[in-house]
C-alpha cells in the first residue's frame, strides 16, 4: 500500500513537472514580442488646420495613432470638418509648413457625406522614417514636365511630420479655399494644405512620428 502511494505522488509530481515546463516554454517564446509591443506601445496626436485653410475650412481637425505593427508600424489617421465626399492626399514631411523640404506621398483620404474620413496605412512611421540618396541618378518622366530629371544626392533626411492636401485644386476653389495647385498627388496637381502637425514645432526634429521608438 505504501509503495503504491508513493508511486502516485511521484507520478502527481511528474506531471505537475511537466505542466509548468509546458508553460514555461510559452511564456518564452511570447516574452519577446511582449517586450517588442511595450517598447513600440502606442503614439497619438494632433493635426491642425493649415493656415492657408483657417478662413475655408476652420473647423478642421486630424488625430492619428501610430501602434507597432510586427516589424512594421501601423498609422490611423482621422479627419473631420472637410468639405464632404472629397478625396484628400496624405503626405509624410520634413517640415510641416511651406516648403515643407522632403515630402513622401502616403495616400489618399475621402471624407463621407459628414465631412469626416479616416485610413489606416501600415509601413514605417516612427524614429527611423527616412529617404537617403548615395548618388544621383536618372528619374522616370511619368508627368513629364513635372518630375525632375535627376534625384538630388543626400545623406539620410528624417521625415516626422504629416500634412494633408486636397487632391484637386477645383475642390479647394469650391470650398472657398484657394484654387492654387501644387504637387501633391499622384499627377502633381493637388490643392492647398488642409491639415498638418505644426502644433508639435515648425522645426524638422519637432515631428510627433520622430517620438515613436520601433
Amino acid at each position: 500500500m505504501e509503495l503504491r502511494r508513493r508511486r502516485r505522488t511521484r507520478a502527481r509530481r511528474s506531471r505537475s513537472i511537466a505542466v509548468l515546463l509546458a508553460v514555461g516554454t510559452l511564456l518564452l517564446g511570447a516574452w519577446p514580442d511582449a517586450a517588442v509591443a511595450k517598447k513600440g506601445g502606442k503614439l497619438e496626436f494632433d493635426m491642425v488646420v493649415s493656415t492657408g485653410a483657417t478662413n475655408c475650412l476652420p473647423h478642421a481637425t486630424g488625430h492619428v495613432t501610430v501602434q507597432a505593427a510586427g516589424d512594421n508600424e501601423q498609422m490611423r489617421v482621422e479627419v473631420e470638418g472637410l468639405v464632404p465626399h472629397i478625396t484628400y492626399t496624405l503626405f509624410v514631411l520634413q517640415v510641416p509648413t511651406a516648403f515643407f523640404g522632403v515630402s513622401w506621398y502616403q495616400g489618399n483620404i475621402t471624407t463621407d457625406r459628414e465631412g469626416r474620413g479616416s485610413k489606416t496605412f501600415l509601413g514605417i512611421f516612427s524614429g527611423e522614417t527616412f529617404i537617403v540618396a548615395p548618388v544621383s541618378r536618372t528619374a522616370p518622366q511619368t508627368h513629364r514636365g513635372l518630375d525632375a530629371a535627376s534625384n538630388p544626392l543626400t545623406a539620410p533626411v528624417h521625415m516626422y511630420h504629416l500634412g494633408l492636401w486636397f487632391n484637386d485644386p477645383g475642390d479647394a476653389a469650391g470650398a472657398g479655399c484657394s484654387g492654387n495647385a501644387t504637387p501633391f498627388n499622384g499627377a502633381h496637381v493637388a490643392g492647398i494644405q488642409v491639415l498638418n502637425t505644426s502644433n508639435a514645432g515648425f522645426e524638422a526634429a519637432d515631428g510627433p512620428l520622430g517620438k515613436f521608438e520601433p
